[in-house]
């Protein structure tokens, strides 16, 4: 029995392979039709709960079944109506926003690990003196750390 690679198993919406990936090959975890989902389904209980309470108030002040369940029922449609439109868009730029922010974290870590790989590389060179490795080890390092003003003499 041959067991599949862990980058090949799907399941239900667990994707554990590379198909997320833009032309850059960087993969976003933020997905807009989930948070289209998550925000329509938020809608929908909160105004849900609020058809349930005007139902509950609106059974204590008449009796019977009908005024009580008309009156839920249209409190949740309107809030329902009122509150959707509004929580799609914001979702919408949210998640525009998370998105472009982790775009932004994935290619700083990728060139810093760069850079990295860089000043590694240089000081596993002999021919470059000691005190230049010094110098751009210590300004990479001020520069990742935000402390430096990065000004050099000519």
């Amino acid at each position: 029995m041959a067991i599949p690679a862990i980058s090949s198993i799907s399941c239900r919406g667990l994707s554990f392979g590379n198909k997320n990936l833009d032309k850059d090959g960087y993969e976003n975890p933020v997905n807009r039709k989930t948070e289209r989902n998550l925000a329509a389904l938020s809608t929908v209980g909160w105004s849900a709960l609020i058809g349930v309470t005007a139902g509950g108030l609106t059974s204590c002040v008449s009796r019977g079944w009908k005024i009580p369940t008309g009156a839920g029922v249209a409190a949740t449609a309107i809030s329902l109506l009122l509150m959707l439109p509004s929580k799609l868009y914001n979702r919408k730029l949210s998640a525009f926003a998370r998105e472009k922010e982790m775009d932004v974290f994935s290619r700083q870590k990728d060139a810093q690990a760069n850079i990295y790989n860089d000043i590694n590389n240089e000081i596993k060179n002999e021919d470059v003196s000691l005190d230049e490795k010094i110098n751009h080890y210590a300004t990479v390092k001020m520069a990742d750390n935000g402390k430096g003003l990065m000004i050099k003499g000519a």
